[in-house]
């Protein structure tokens, strides 16, 4: 029978009688900063292609619009986009006392991400899963977060280590899991949905992003990629359904060019969704 340890819950292993050995530290100092962050938001998609990180930015900096302290955590550790998306490629971490401190983008976002972390951004990460366990547990318990409103954790595509460690590590996050309203990308969803309640993870909404565009001449909306699909597949899984946000070129422009859509364009259709979305995660 397994035993564990009242302290840490480590699992059978931890040797400590009152002075915690390494493993049970590094779970006590986990669990002291991430108690001091309130709500904690996987980003998820089924598959690739769909948007989520540029969703993940342009919520995140939409949060701290309305006066949140935000934490982006980026742990796509093969294919690291935030630093780009944020202006941040090529920025390198402080370490004052061995410590990690985040990156901060104003008026009040922290990032953390491996690419800050490589010599080049075309460095390739090849890495296999306890490798990358390893290391978003690290960005967990080695870096600095301090209080928090939200942190969103912008994850790979698919059901793979990196969203299942989160799963284990915090299990009070929550998933937003984004899709667009093509069949193949809600085949996909619905592995995500089959992910979070197999793990216990609790599924904040449903994103449909990529939906519809607004013609620039005409003002005629056309769905490129379908739309409402999204909406259906949360209303069938009774799931909450956050919003569409359209296409709109300037969203790729402004990632591109590492910019914040939702502060270069605030009276943008797009932007007023990304607000609202905030507003339905419970921002007052």
């Amino acid at each position: 029978m397994d035993q564990q340890c009242k302290t840490c819950n480590v699992q059978e292993g931890c040797t400590h009688e009152g002075h915690p050995d390494d493993r049970c530290m590094e779970e006590l100092i986990r669990k002291d900063r991430l108690n001091k962050i309130g709500r904690k938001l996987l980003v998820m998609s089924g598959k690739g292609g769909v948007g989520k990180t540029s969703v993940a930015v342009n919520l995140a900096m939409a949060l701290t619009m309305r006066g949140k302290k935000v934490g982006l955590l980026d742990i796509d550790i093969h294919g690291p986009n935030v630093p780009k998306m944020l202006g941040l490629e090529g920025k390198r971490l402080a370490e004052p006392s061995g410590e990690l401190s985040p990156l901060f983008v104003p008026p009040s976002l922290k990032v953390m991400s491996i690419g800050f972390l490589l010599e080049k951004p075309k460095e390739a990460v090849i890495w296999r899963g306890p490798l990358k366990m390893r290391i978003i547990e690290q960005f967990l318990t080695e870096v600095t977060w301090g209080e928090l409103d939200y942190l969103l954790i912008d994850a790979p595509p698919g059901t793979g280590d990196e969203p299942l460690t989160i799963a284990q590590l915090i299990p009070e996050a929550e998933a937003i899991i984004v899709t667009t309203g093509q069949e193949v990308s809600l085949l996909d969803v619905s592995k995500s949905i089959t992910f979070c309640r197999r793990t216990s993870m609790k599924i904040a909404g449903i994103i449909e992003n990529m939906s519809g565009f607004s013609c620039p001449h005409c003002g005629q909306e056309i769905n490129l990629f379908k739309t409402g699909g999204g909406e259906k597949l949360a209303l069938e899984e009774e799931i909450k359904f956050l919003g569409k946000i359209p296409i709109d070129p300037e969203i790729v422009n402004c990632g591109d060019s590492g910019k914040s859509y939702v502060k270069e364009y605030p009276q943008a259709i797009g932007t007023d969704i990304f607000k609202k979305i905030a507003i339905e995660l419970g921002v007052e």
